[in-house]
């Protein structure tokens, strides 16, 4: 080869790197579309595999991020739920503890309540013997109210 072919295959070479450069420089853009998919020349773009990689590594880390999005919230939620749990728990205790000691009170007030009713029978069963005493006790008084209206005649005389 002669220095002018020499010359003409280098600037060939150069076109040619050149067009590849451009290839892949507006391969790495996006390219503007209408809805059907189409672009402005209306030829529809290939997709080249460094496209196609980028893509995929676009939507892995997209996945990522909802997965440990997913994760934090199921992590929120059974801490949520486990302290609600928890304090329902605690709730349930604090009514059973509660309950307990009413019944309790409730037992008491009515030991109570029937040593009352004990009582108060007693009390009328012996308040029916102080009828009779009652009624002997007014006839009593009675003759002694007798025999003081008597004894006051008796010392009076002139």
């Amino acid at each position: 080869m002669d220095h002018e072919d020499q010359k003409c295959h280098s600037q060939d070479q150069d076109k040619l790197i050149e067009e590849q450069d451009k290839d892949s420089s507006s391969a790495s853009l996006p390219m503007l579309t209408d809805r059907s998919g189409q672009d402005n020349t209306g030829e529809r773009p290939m997709p080249n595999q460094t496209d196609i990689v980028k893509a995929l590594d676009v939507v892995e880390r997209d996945s990522v991020a909802i997965a440990e999005s997913f994760t934090s919230l199921f992590a929120s939620l059974r801490l949520a739920l486990s302290e609600v749990t928890s304090r329902s728990t605690d709730h349930m205790q604090c009514f059973n503890d509660a309950a307990g000691r009413l019944q309790e009170s409730v037992l008491d007030a009515a030991t109570k309540g029937n040593r009352y009713i004990n009582s108060s029978l007693r009390l009328n069963e012996a308040m029916k013997g102080m009828e009779s005493l009652a009624t002997q006790l007014k006839i009593l008084r009675r003759n002694v109210d007798a025999l003081d209206s008597g004894v006051n005649k008796l010392v009076r005389l002139p």
